[in-house]
């Protein structure tokens, strides 16, 4: 069990170094010129499967609240 909470938790680390990195990257990406914004479209759609495979994890990784 605390194989699964330790490789749950560097997953979360990881994913949200990811996102941040992925934030970081669109920052720069919607002042560059010319503007690519199909590079930017997937970037952010990118950022976005992210964010909802963090929650999912963090909802897992939460233990249920007591009635």
């Amino acid at each position: 069990m605390d194989a699964d909470l330790h490789s749950l938790s560097r997953q979360l680390i990881e994913l949200r170094m990811e996102h941040a990195d992925l934030d970081s990257l669109i920052d720069r990406a919607s002042v560059m010129l010319p503007l690519d914004e199909l590079q930017l479209q997937r970037l952010k759609k990118r950022r976005l499967v992210l964010k909802d495979r963090i929650a999912r994890l963090e909802k897992a990784s939460d233990p249920d609240e007591p009635a």
